[in-house]
């Protein structure tokens, strides 16, 4: 899979968990076993906003033409990918279904970005 491919897929799915995040905060709290309060969906509702507006520059990138440019988002798509796998694993609370499927994508994802690197696939 090409990077340009990789980031139209991230966009897609950080755009869905910004919806979801924005309109339903508390049950995206619940699905991942922490408790709503309304602090915590306002927070949530600030993460969405910023992660819709990823999701729109991940859009954007997967858009670009220069080899250097694309190689250099996937590294950090691959690293912040990651990061948010092994975030979502360290959640305060006991671990649900939910929090192992968020993992398990933010993983897949830095390991796809990492093998199109490697593969030299980036456009």
């Amino acid at each position: 899979m090409k990077v340009t491919q990789i980031l139209r897929a991230g966009a897609s799915v950080f755009g869905a968990s910004a919806l979801l995040l924005i309109f339903l905060p508390g049950t995206f709290l619940e699905l991942l076993g922490l408790e709503s309060s309304e602090p915590l969906c306002w927070s949530m509702r600030m993460i969405g906003i910023t992660v819709l507006a990823l999701a729109g520059n991940m859009w954007q990138n997967s858009r670009q033409e220069s080899q250097t440019n694309l190689r250099r988002v996937a590294q950090v798509m691959s690293a912040c990918a990651m990061g948010l796998a092994i975030l979502t694993l360290m959640a305060p609370t006991k671990l649900t279904w939910f929090c192992y499927l968020y993992a398990l994508i933010g993983a897949g994802f830095s390991l796809a970005y990492l093998t199109a690197l490697i593969r030299n696939k980036i456009c």
